[in-house]
């Protein structure tokens, strides 16, 4: 099982899978450039898995289609996408998977693992739970998630002394829309 270290009593969800508000989502991440200043991007197509069971745990996944990179500089962009960087062309998604189901909490941690382009490797997000809320006719949770990866590990671009670091610090805004 997934760690879940709680700050307060474990949050109750109904079982199910819990869809994806896209409009309400975001996945980004920050990267230092030459040392001095961070430098914010992300993907704008994702998917997720969360599904809770009867016992209140959920089964999380979620999928980064790595094209739809985007920094805002449409050359820094196409840069980033060949396969100096990403290399979408042959490694099109990166993956993250929690190694067992968590029990969602005001604090928690997931212990999963990252696969891109065939290099699978750790990877321990801290959640912050935001609560539900009634919008329209459904119900939605959400949930702010920060981690750091290192891209030199999954052979994202290569040693770059001084330019780049290596240390991607990944930030998650979800909002999960509750299953009818």
């Amino acid at each position: 099982m997934t760690t879940s270290e709680s700050t307060t009593a474990a949050t109750a969800l109904k079982p199910g899978p819990w869809a994806l508000d896209t409009a309400h989502s975001s996945v980004g991440f920050t990267i230092r450039h030459l040392g001095i200043a961070k430098v914010r991007a992300g993907f704008t197509k994702f998917d997720t898995e969360f599904v809770v069971d009867e016992a209140g745990f959920a089964t999380l996944g979620a999928t980064i289609h790595l094209d739809s990179f985007d920094s805002g500089n449409a050359d820094r962009d196409a840069h980033v996408r060949n396969a100096d960087f990403l290399d979408v062309a042959n490694r099109p998604t990166l993956t993250f998977r929690a190694t067992g189901p968590v029990l969602i909490a005001e604090e928690f941690t997931v212990e999963g693992e990252a696969t891109l382009g065939g290099i699978t490797k750790p990877v321990t997000l801290e959640v912050e739970w935001g609560g539900v809320q009634e919008f329209g006719d459904s119900r939605h949770a959400g949930f702010s998630a920060t981690g750091t990866i290192k891209r030199t590990d999954f052979g994202v671009g290569g040693p770059v002394p001084g330019m780049l670091s290596d240390a991607v610090k990944v930030e998650l805004e979800i909002q999960l829309i509750e299953p009818k």
